[in-house]
């Protein structure tokens, strides 16, 4: 079947986990209710949004990949014959600590982890003190209902994660978020420039995009929401405003192919004029005189 059933899940987190887990259990059955085959939650989804602050009490927030949180969704989605994608505060030795997602197939087996690679910081966004940047990779899960690939919120920015995943094969492309205010510009909302900048993903790629932000104020930030899906011209298929909710919208991969089919741009990357890209920095090429031209240009 080419056909499959996205869901994904925008909620207000509180000050505490388990209401927050339960409330979120409640929404993956709704979810499901409604027809998805494959749902993905919101970034640190369990509790509020922690780097607001720098404080070592946090740590303690951090599970080990066999949590009885993970556990339970793993058995949740195998009761429920879906796909989750369960982001969560990864502690995976001494002292070092992921953003880390886990993907459940159908039958509810772990098919691995995906570790945020990009981290952030900035006023209220203090992910360097809490996270270690990801070694994992970029992989891509072949799932009961399609071949999927992850990033996690600040990797959803960055163009050469959705080509990386894409050429792996990844049929849909999820982004579990927790974005919102930016503290020392409280005049500026990126709410259109992330919507802009994910879903051009589908575009240059050819693949679905379905990214999921949490909602509403937490101390002293406030997320806006926005969770969309969109096809493989960009095209938002179904959004959320800023109000906890769901959604679930049917997608048709068949689409990728014949999307790229007119869009030729995986036929046609140099990857030969690629190399400057694996530098942090590129210098600027010194000018050449002007003397120096005229003799190269009519030697």
């Amino acid at each position: 079947m080419s056909k499959v059933k996205v869901g994904l899940i925008q909620i207000h987190c509180g000050e505490f986990i388990a209401e927050n887990i339960q409330k979120t259990i409640e929404k993956i059955k709704e979810t499901v209710n409604k027809g998805a085959q494959i749902v993905c939650l919101q970034e640190l989804f369990s509790s509020q949004y922690f780097p607001q602050t720098v404080s070592v009490k946090n740590y303690d927030l951090a599970e080990d990949v066999d949590s009885g949180t993970l556990a339970a969704m793993g058995e949740l989605a195998k009761e429920l014959a879906i796909v989750l994608i369960v982001p969560f505060y990864e502690r995976a030795g001494a002292g070092i600590y992921f953003n880390s997602a886990a993907v459940f197939d159908a039958d509810g087996e772990c098919l691995g982890i995906t570790r945020k690679n990009h981290i952030p910081d900035g006023p209220q966004y203090h992910e360097k003190y809490y996270f270690v940047p990801g070694n994992t990779g970029y992989p891509v899960y072949e799932t009961a209902h399609g071949k999927i690939g992850v990033g996690i919120c600040w990797d959803e920015w960055y163009p050469e994660v959705a080509r990386i995943l894409s050429l792996q094969g990844a049929e849909i492309l999820f982004y579990p978020s927790a974005i919102g205010s930016e503290p020392d510009h409280p005049e500026i909302s990126t709410r259109s420039s992330w919507e802009k900048a994910i879903s051009a993903h589908g575009i240059s790629n050819g693949v679905f995009v379905a990214a999921t932000n949490r909602v509403g104020q937490e101390k002293d930030m406030n997320f806006y929401g926005g969770s969309f899906i969109s096809d493989t011209f960009g095209n938002i298929l179904a959004s959320l405003d800023e109000e906890e909710g769901i959604i679930v919208q049917e997608i048709d991969l068949k689409e990728i192919e014949e999307t790229r089919k007119i869009l030729q741009f995986f036929r046609d990357r140099r990857v030969d004029t690629y190399g400057p890209i694996l530098q942090k920095e590129i210098l600027p090429t010194p000018s050449p005189s002007k003397k120096g031209t005229n003799k190269a240009l009519f030697s």
